[in-house]
C-alpha cells in the first residue's frame, strides 16, 4: 500500500484492490477510487499538461469543476473517451487512461515551448498576428491552428454502445443528492409528491460523504445518509438516479438529466446501455445543488500540488488518501482551517496557514479550532510565488501591511498547498431557467434571486451556510415544493462551522515588480491576470466582450471556479463593484454530454428512420429506381428492360398523356381538422375561403408564412360541416401540423377545433389519365364516376374492392384524375387491383420523376423547388386562390406592403429554348443580355426543367424579375459552354385550357 494511502477510513473497499494502468504503467487502486484518487494514492500528481501553454498540471478539485486533469479512457479502438475529469472516472479492474495534450510523453513535452513563447501568443494574438501575407490565412495559418487545437483525440470509430432515452413527468424533481437535497426530498415525498431525485456522484450524500465528524439527530452524518437513502430507495413515489448529471433547465420545468448507466463496470453488461438521458418535466424543481470552492489567484497557482482545500480534504475524508506530506494552506475562508486540521490529524506536516484575510478579522469557529490546535497561522500574508517543476516544492509568501503595501515573506517548503478563496454557489441551472441573481456582498458571490419557473434553490446553492441550517432549508424546500407546510421538519446537527464567505479576485503582490509566474484565473483556458488586463487596455469594458477575447470560463469550465475571479480581478482592476461588472452567461450542459445519449437510437439506419410506402415492395420487384423525398423512399421511374431514366420517364408520360398510369401518392401529409370553428380555423390560416366550400368538394389551399410568402399547398376536402382532410407537401406535413397547433394552443385558443395527423393512416392511389375512370369502373362500388356525377375537385365515399375508400377527383397531372384514398393498411392490397384492372387498358406505374414532368407541363408549382422561401402567391402564379372577401388570414398584412407587390419581383414564368433539345439545368441563373462578364447582372434563376415526350421539345419554369411583363422577351442562361437563349412563355405549357380536367 502507498505512503499516500491512510492506514484506515474512507468509504473505500480496501479488500478490493483494483489494477489499472495509466500511461502505460500499472498502478493499484481500491474499489470506491476515482481515477484521481487513485493516482494521488501512488503519488502521482503530474496528469495533464495546459491547452495552451502545455505547462504540467495536476489534480485542483475532486469533483466536476475539476479543469486540469482531463483524461481519455479506452476499452477498446472503438470505445475511446477523451476529455474526462479524472475525478469523476470511477475506478474498474482493468481500465486503461491516458494522459492527453502533450507529446512525446508528460513529462517531457515538446509543447512547452509555447510557455517560453508566451510574450509572443497573448490573449487575441491571432486576431492581429496572422493578418498577411494576405492568402496565408487559409492556405497556412489555419489549417496549422486547426491541428493544435482541441483537447483530447477524438475517435474515429463508430460507436458500438448502445444509448437510452426516456420521458418521465414528477411532481417534484430533486437536483443535487446533498444534506440539502436529501431533506427536500424526504420531505417532498412525506407529503405524498412524486419525486425524481438525481445526483451526479456515485454516492448520495454530497458534502457529508467527507463529514467524518458530523452529528444529524445525535447520529453519524453517515448513518443519516444511509438511513435516508434507504428510505427513499423503498418509497414507491420516489426515483432515485446516482450518477446523473443535471445538464440543462428548458422552458416549463423541462430538464435535461444523463444518466451514466455502465461506464463504471469493468465488463458493462450488453443488455444494459452505456448512457441514459432523461427529459423530465417537473411540476417543481428543487435545485440543491452545493456550492463550488474556488481558487486563489497568484503566480504560480497551477503547479502540481497545488490544490482546493475542500478536494484534500475530500480525499483524506472519502478515499483515505493524503495529498501530500508537508503542505501549506493559503486560507481566503474558514474552509481551508477545517482542511488543515483534518490533514493535521492524519499525520500531515502543516508548514504555514497562510490567511490572506485583512488581518484583525475575527476568527470563526475552524480558525479558533486551528489556533487551539497550534497550527502555524501568518495572518494578513500573500501568495508571492511557488516554486518546483513537475510538482511544487516551496511556497514564498509575503507581508500585506495596514495601507496595502506588500513585502516578501518567508519561503516555505512543501508537496502541496492547499487554497480557498470563498465557495461560489452553483447558479448554473436556475440561470438557464431564466431566473434572476443578485449580488451577496457578505458572502461575496451571487446567489439565486427570484426565478423566472416554478422552481427554489436551497442550501448551500443559495448561500446557506452551516449543517443545520441547510438540512432545515432543504426541508422547507421539498414541503413547499411538494404543497406541504414549510418549516415543519427542523434538523439538530453539529459540524464545524467552517463558513464559505471569500473575496473573489487577485492576491496582493509588491507594487511595480513583475509577478515571477503567470496567475492563472481560468485553468482550463490557460487565461492570466496578464491577459484580462490586456482585455481591459485594448478597450473591452463588458464582461462579455472580455470573456470572449480572453476565452476566460468558456467551453466546458462555464465558469465553475474562473466565473467569479474574473469578476472580481476585473472589477478591481476598473474600480467597479463586483455586480456592476455584470455577469457572463452560464451555458449548458454543466458538465460535457456525449454525442451519443443525445442520438440515442437515431444512428445508422435509424437516424432518419425509412418511411416506406404501400407500393414499395410492388415496385422495387419491378425493378423500379428509388430516391429519398424527406424520410421517404419513393420509385423515381420504372424502367423496362434496357431503358435509362430518360427513355422510362418519356414512356410514362406519354402513357398518363394517352392512356391511363397510376402513382404512389401516399407520402403527401394528411390532417383532419375538426370542430364547430374549424372552417373559421382554416380561414385564419389559409389564403382561401373555406367558409363557401361545399360538403364532398375540395379546394387547392395555399398557406403562408407571418411574413406574406409562400410556405406550403395541398388540396383541402370538406367532409362534413365540422370535418375538413388537409393534405400537404411530403416535406411539410410535420411543419405545417406544429404551425396549426402552435396557433390553436398559442394564438386563436377560442375556437373549438382539434387537429390530427392522419398521414400513416391513409393509402392513397392517384390513377392519372383519359382512361383513369375506366380502370376505376371495374373496382370501385357505391360511387358514380361520371362527371355529372362526380366533377373535377368532388368527394366522394365508397368502396374499392370491398375496402372503404375515400375518393377524390382531383389532378396533379392536368388529366382526368383520381385519388383513391384507403386505410393504409389495405393500400398495397388495393394498388396491385388497380394494376390489375387496368393492364388490359394498357395501365402505367409511373414515378416522382414523370410526375414532376406532368406537372411542369400544367404550370403546376412545387413548393421548395419553383418556390425559395421569398415568393408570395403572386409571385408564384397562384393569386386567383386568394379569398378576395376574407378580411384576415396569416400573412395577409405582409401581403399588403409596398414591395410585396412591386412589378419588379421575380414571377415565375415559362422558358422555352430555341434549340428545343437543350434541357436548361435547373438552379442557371438567368440574365438579360448575353456575353456579360462576371460578376453579371442576374434577374432571375431556373426553378424547374425538363424535356417533354409530350411536346416533343424541353419546358422549363424559372423565378424572373418582372417575368409576366417580358412575355415574348428573349433571355439569357449563362454556362460554360456559352450563353443559352430561352424565351419567356407561359408557365403553362399544355392544355392551356384545361378541357382534359373535365373528361
Amino acid at each position: 500500500m502507498s505512503s499516500f494511502r491512510t492506514a484506515s477510513g474512507g468509504r473505500i473497499d480496501r479488500s478490493r484492490p483494483v489494477s489499472f494502468r495509466f500511461d502505460e504503467r500499472t498502478y493499484l487502486g481500491c474499489a470506491g477510487d476515482t481515477l484521481a484518487s487513485a493516482l494521488l494514492a501512488n503519488g502521482v500528481h503530474l496528469l495533464g499538461r495546459s491547452f495552451k501553454y502545455h505547462r504540467a498540471r495536476g489534480v485542483l478539485g475532486a469533483g466536476p469543476e475539476e479543469p486540469n486533469a482531463l483524461v481519455a479512457v479506452l476499452r477498446d479502438a472503438a470505445r475511446r473517451t477523451p476529455n474526462l475529469r479524472a475525478t469523476q472516472v470511477e475506478l474498474y479492474d482493468g481500465l486503461i487512461a491516458e494522459s492527453q495534450n502533450r507529446w512525446p510523453s508528460l513529462a517531457f513535452d515538446v509543447g512547452a515551448i509555447n510557455n517560453l513563447l508566451s510574450p509572443l501568443i497573448p490573449a487575441g494574438f491571432y486576431n492581429k498576428t496572422f493578418m498577411w501575407p494576405r492568402g496565408a490565412w487559409k492556405a497556412l495559418y489555419e489549417p496549422k491552428i486547426r491541428a493544435t487545437a482541441g483537447l483530447g483525440v477524438a475517435p474515429t470509430l463508430p460507436d458500438p454502445d448502445r444509448y437510452a432515452q426516456r420521458f418521465a413527468h414528477c411532481d417534484v424533481l430533486v437536483v443535487g443528492g446533498g444534506p440539502a437535497g436529501l431533506a427536500a426530498a424526504l420531505e417532498a415525498a412525506a407529503a405524498g409528491a412524486r419525486v425524481i431525485l438525481c445526483d451526479e456522484q456515485a454516492e448520495l450524500g454530497g458534502s457529508l460523504l467527507d463529514a467524518s465528524d458530523a452529528t444529524i439527530n445525535g447520529g453519524r452524518a453517515a448513518d443519516w445518509v444511509a438511513a435516508t437513502v434507504a428510505t427513499l430507495a423503498r418509497h414507491e413515489r420516489v426515483t432515485l438516479l446516482p450518477r446523473t448529471t443535471a445538464f440543462g433547465y428548458f422552458p416549463h420545468n423541462l430538464i435535461g438529466l444523463v444518466e451514466r448507466v455502465t461506464d463504471h463496470l469493468p465488463l458493462p453488461p450488453t443488455h444494459l446501455p452505456r448512457e441514459r438521458l432523461w427529459q423530465v418535466r417537473a411540476r417543481e424543481v428543487v435545485l440543491a445543488t452545493g456550492a463550488i470552492e474556488r481558487p486563489l489567484i497568484f503566480p504560480g497557482n497551477d503547479r502540481p500540488g497545488v490544490m482546493l482545500a475542500s478536494a484534500a480534504r475530500t480525499y483524506l475524508q472519502r478515499y483515505g488518501v493524503r495529498v501530500g506530506t508537508r503542505a501549506v494552506v493559503a486560507a481566503g475562508c474558514d474552509a481551508a482551517y477545517r482542511a488543515a486540521l483534518d490533514l493535521a490529524a492524519a499525520g500531515i506536516t502543516i508548514a504555514a496557514i497562510a490567511d490572506v484575510r485583512p488581518a484583525g478579522h475575527a476568527p470563526g469557529p475552524a480558525e479558533s479550532a486551528a489556533r487551539r490546535a497550534a497550527l502555524p497561522i501568518d495572518a494578513g500574508a500573500t501568495v508571492l510565488a511557488t516554486g518546483g517543476r513537475l510538482r511544487i516544492g516551496a511556497v514564498t509568501l509575503g507581508r500585506v501591511a495596514a495601507d496595502g503595501r506588500v513585502t516578501a515573506g518567508a519561503t516555505h517548503d512543501c508537496d502541496v498547498l492547499l487554497m480557498s478563496g470563498g465557495y461560489t454557489p452553483s447558479v448554473h441551472l436556475h440561470s438557464q431557467s431564466r431566473g434572476k441573481l443578485s449580488f451577496d456582498d457578505a458572502l461575496g458571490a451571487f446567489v439565486p434571486g427570484a426565478p423566472a419557473e416554478r422552481t427554489r434553490s436551497a442550501g448551500a446553492a443559495r448561500g446557506v451556510n452551516g449543517l443545520a441550517a441547510v438540512l432545515d432549508d432543504g426541508a422547507a424546500a421539498g414541503a413547499a415544493a411538494a404543497g406541504g407546510r414549510a418549516g415543519a421538519t427542523r434538523y439538530a446537527a453539529q459540524a464545524l462551522d467552517a463558513g464559505i464567505a471569500g473575496q473573489p479576485g487577485a492576491l496582493p503582490q509588491p507594487a511595480g515588480l513583475t509577478p515571477p509566474a503567470k496567475a492563472f484565473v481560468d485553468f482550463q483556458n490557460d487565461v492570466t491576470t496578464r491577459d484580462l488586463a490586456l482585455a481591459r487596455r485594448e478597450g473591452f469594458e463588458s464582461i462579455e466582450h472580455i470573456k470572449r477575447y480572453t476565452t476566460t470560463g468558456m467551453a466546458t469550465d462555464q465558469g465553475k471556479t474562473s466565473g467569479l475571479n474574473a469578476l472580481g480581478f476585473v472589477a478591481a482592476e476598473s474600480e467597479r463593484r463586483i455586480p456592476d461588472v455584470g455577469l457572463t452567461t452560464f451555458r449548458m450542459p454543466y458538465t460535457p454530454v456525449t454525442f451519443g445519449s443525445f442520438a440515442g437510437p437515431a444512428r445508422g439506419d435509424l437516424f432518419d428512420p425509412v418511411r416506406r410506402t404501400p407500393s414499395d415492395e410492388w415496385a422495387r420487384a419491378r425493378g423500379a429506381v428509388f430516391e429519398d423525398v424527406g424520410l421517404w423512399k419513393r420509385a423515381r421511374y420504372f424502367p423496362i428492360g434496357a431503358e435509362d431514366m430518360h427513355a422510362a420517364v418519356n414512356r410514362e408520360c406519354l402513357a398518363v398523356r394517352r392512356g391511363v398510369g397510376m402513382f404512389d401518392a401516399s407520402t403527401l401529409g394528411k390532417i383532419e381538422v375538426v370542430g364547430k370553428d374549424a372552417a373559421t380555423f382554416l380561414n385564419r390560416l389559409y389564403v382561401n375561403n373555406w367558409s363557401n366550400l361545399a360538403v364532398n368538394r375540395s379546394r387547392y389551399g395555399i398557406l403562408l408564412r407571418d411574413d406574406g410568402f409562400v410556405y406550403d399547398d395541398g388540396v383541402v376536402a370538406r367532409l362534413a360541416e365540422d370535418r375538413f382532410h388537409v393534405t400537404t407537401t411530403t416535406g411539410g406535413a410535420a411543419r405545417v401540423f406544429a404551425m396549426m397547433e402552435d396557433y390553436l394552443q398559442t394564438e386563436w385558443t377560442d375556437l373549438s377545433v382539434w387537429t390530427t395527423s392522419t398521414t400513416e393512416q391513409w393509402a392513397v392511389v392517384a390513377v392519372q389519365g383519359p382512361r383513369a375512370r375506366e380502370v376505376l369502373a371495374r373496382l370501385v362500388a357505391g360511387v358514380d364516376l361520371s362527371a355529372g356525377a362526380l366533377p373535377h375537385m368532388g368527394v366522394a365515399r365508397g368502396t374499392i374492392c370491398g375496402v372503404p375508400m375515400m375518393l377524390i377527383r382531383v389532378s396533379f397531372s392536368g388529366e382526368l384524375g383520381f385519388e383513391v384514398n384507403v386505410p393504409a393498411d389495405y393500400g398495397s392490397d388495393v394498388w396491385a387491383a388497380i394494376h390489375a384492372a387496368g393492364e388490359p387498358l394498357g395501365i402505367v406505374p409511373y414515378g416522382t420523376e414523370a410526375m414532376h414532368v406532368l406537372r411542369a407541363e400544367k404550370g403546376y408549382i412545387i413548393v421548395g423547388q419553383d418556390t425559395d422561401g421569398t415568393m408570395t402567391p403572386d409571385d408564384a402564379g397562384v393569386a386567383w386562390a386568394i379569398g378576395k372577401q376574407k378580411p384576415d388570414f396569416v400573412g395577409k398584412r405582409s401581403l399588403e406592403r409596398a414591395r410585396m407587390k412591386d412589378p419588379g419581383r421575380k414571377q415565375l414564368v415559362g422558358l422555352e429554348t430555341q434549340d428545343p433539345a437543350v434541357v436548361l439545368e435547373e438552379g442557371a441563373q438567368v440574365v438579360a443580355t448575353p456575353g456579360q462578364a462576371p460578376p453579371m447582372k442576374m434577374i432571375g434563376h431556373v426553378t424547374s426543367s425538363y424535356f417533354s415526350a409530350a411536346l416533343g421539345r424541353s419546358i422549363a419554369l424559372g423565378a424572373v424579375a418582372g417575368g409576366r411583363a417580358r412575355m415574348g422577351q428573349t433571355l439569357w442562361i449563362p454556362m460554360p459552354t456559352g450563353d443559352i437563349p430561352a424565351k419567356v412563355v407561359s408557365p403553362v405549357f399544355y392544355d392551356r385550357e384545361g378541357a382534359r380536367l373535365n373528361g
